[in-house]
């Protein structure tokens, strides 16, 4: 297969407050593991190394970014060689093809808990079906092994091993421009999860040149940034009058927050249209803010403290996903605010008061787009 290596593959390092006397050895096994991995068993093993090394870190850091760094790496290698083991034998040498991560592992942001969300672009529009034909057994099957390795097959389907997301650089732009063009719901939310696409593997060039069409498609295009502000502005901060909680009644955690969908994604949210807005190429959240202060079109000491608060939410996410691992419970990120000291109250209600704040900036610079839906 035509093969490409990310340049950060070769510098993953144990996030701060990490001793690296103690635990560089052990980066290094796990990275070993991987590497000699040969079949399903072996790769199954070494990701259970990466899990069980990145659960004893989570409790020794409190540094977000650098520990969903990490983790982001760690399984950014672990999908490489997957892809290595799987395509042996699969009879696609010749062909020109990139996988590419998205969500969550597209932005560098994966936490202890995370499902699959990926696809690929090649090149060959003439031959796209026969293409197609001949890649999607190799993605399902990679599909499969990282299921196997403790990744969830997404529920909404979107993976390589599906044929709506397995598809030739032009048919990627044609879907893309659609999704712009349209603009109703479905078509934005489509838009939100792959505007994060990464490339993982193959022939980066292919992805560079949908991410670098891409940011000059959506910076130009105000209508469609207006309408995923619309989407964004749908999101209400879970802060009440008197800057009270507002918890959730119902469901499997009532008397809860839940810090993903009710709080992280605000700002991933907003991040994404100032980037898009800002002709970035970026995919993380904090890039993002940072490319648009670049781009002068948010103030750096607003775009520092939304990044901050952000980073706070997700330190508190691999917190609620650890303490449920311990517990022997499914790992979630729902939040009782009673279980936490008054210090940790009062810096989550410091970072819902940003999201209020990102939220009202939002609505400012998009004015109008709050009743579009």
């Amino acid at each position: 297969m035509n093969a490409a290596v990310a340049p950060d593959t070769e510098t993953i390092k144990l996030p701060e407050g990490i001793s690296a006397a103690e635990y560089q050895p052990e980066l290094d096994r796990v990275r070993q593991a991987v590497a000699a991995a040969c079949d399903e068993a072996g790769l199954r093993q070494a990701a259970q190394r990466i899990q069980e090394l990145a659960h004893r870190l989570v409790d020794r850091t409190q540094a977000a970014r650098p520990m969903t760094l990490f983790i982001s790496l760690l399984n950014d290698l672990l999908t490489r060689r997957v892809i290595e083991v799987a395509g042996k034998d699969a009879g696609v040498e010749g062909m020109r093809w990139c996988w590419i991560a998205l969500g969550s592992e597209g932005r560098q942001e994966q936490t202890l808990s995370s499902d699959q969300d990926n696809g690929i672009i090649f090149a060959g529009a003439p031959d796209a079906a026969a293409m197609r034909a001949a890649l999607l057994p190799l993605a399902q099957r990679i599909n499969a092994v990282l299921e196997a390795c403790g990744f969830p097959l997404c529920s909404g389907g979107v993976m390589a091993g599906n044929p709506e997301w397995c598809l030739s650089l032009s048919e990627w732009k044609e879907r893309f421009r659609n999704w712009i063009i349209e603009g109703d719901p479905q078509a934005l939310l489509n838009a939100s999860i792959f505007f994060d696409l990464r490339p993982l593997y193959g022939a980066f060039e292919l992805a560079d040149e949908l991410t670098g069409w891409l940011a000059r498609e959506a910076a130009g295009n105000r209508r469609f940034q207006f309408q995923m502000a619309a989407n964004a502005l749908k999101r209400q901060v879970p802060l009440g009058m008197f800057q009270r909680f507002i918890l959730d009644k119902h469901g499997k955690y009532p008397g809860t927050i839940d810090l993903k969908v009710g709080v992280a994604a605000l700002f991933v949210d907003a991040a994404r249209i100032y980037g898009l807005a800002s002709g970035s190429h970026a995919s993380n959240t904090a890039q993002r803010f940072r490319q648009a202060v670049e781009a002068h079109r948010l103030h750096p000491n607003d775009a520092e403290r939304w990044i901050r608060a952000f980073y706070f939410v997700q330190m508190m996410r691999l917190k609620i996903q650890q303490r449920s691992y311990l517990r022997g419970e499914a790992m979630h990120n729902h939040l009782a605010p009673r279980d936490i000291d008054r210090s940790d109250r009062e810096f989550l209600r410091d970072a819902l008061l940003q999201a209020r704040s990102l939220h009202n900036r939002l609505g400012l610079d998009f004015p109008g787009s709050g009743g579009m839906f």
